[in-house]
């Protein structure tokens, strides 16, 4: 079976943001995400070997979660996720080359953006899923009313700053997934607190 991104959001709506996650520990620590049902996983670029770690992640959950490169500035990069076996383009900004190869190599592209003319420049440019960042600087109420007129369907990923103390509110009022970096994972955590840490976010939901 093939799992699209809706199925994979609906299963767990966290991505798991690993930034500074080494080679050596990145299977034990996605093996413990996937046991708490997170289904999507983030490398970002500026982690120590970010292609090895995101090669070995593709290869150890293929078919079971979506893996793909965070922090992704330029269209090179794009190509180097892609040849590792990455699915997922996501990026701290709105650039429409970056998304135009992602589209072009059938890669879900998710852009941050932080006001509405971003979001629907980025609609425009086939966006998949829209990362809203630094979501700590964007209240729920925002959230709420920026989906009262952006095109029926739109996805909204809040990340940053989000934690078991707020991530419910943003669910509340429609956000579909919430990217989650040092609430989940920081460099040197062990399976076990990665475990601890997402079994306490999705206990808030």
């Amino acid at each position: 079976m093939i799992y699209s991104l809706e199925d994979h959001l609906e299963t767990c709506p966290l991505i798991a943001i690993l930034r500074g996650i080494k080679n050596d520990e990145c299977i034990a620590i996605g093996e413990a995400l996937y046991s708490c049902g997170v289904r999507i996983m983030e490398v970002p670029l500026n982690s120590p070997n970010p292609i090895e770690s995101i090669r070995l992640l593709s290869e150890n959950f293929k078919g079971r979660a979506i893996v793909g490169a965070g922090t992704v500035t330029c269209p090179d990069d794009v190509a180097r996720v892609k040849a590792v076996g990455g699915q997922v383009i996501i990026a701290p900004n709105f650039d429409e080359h970056v998304g135009r190869m992602a589209k072009q190599l059938g890669l879900i592209w998710m852009p941050g953006v932080f006001t509405p003319t971003e979001a629907f420049a980025a609609l425009r440019c086939k966006a998949d899923i829209l990362k809203i960042f630094p979501a700590d600087l964007v209240s729920p109420i925002l959230i709420k009313a920026w989906l009262a007129t952006l095109p029926q369907g739109t996805r909204l990923a809040p990340v940053g700053g989000i934690t078991a103390n707020n991530i419910k509110d943003y669910l509340e009022v429609g956000a579909k997934g919430f990217g989650v970096g040092g609430s989940i994972y920081t460099p040197g955590d062990t399976p076990e607190a990665v475990r601890a840490k997402v079994d306490s976010i999705l206990s808030a939901l």
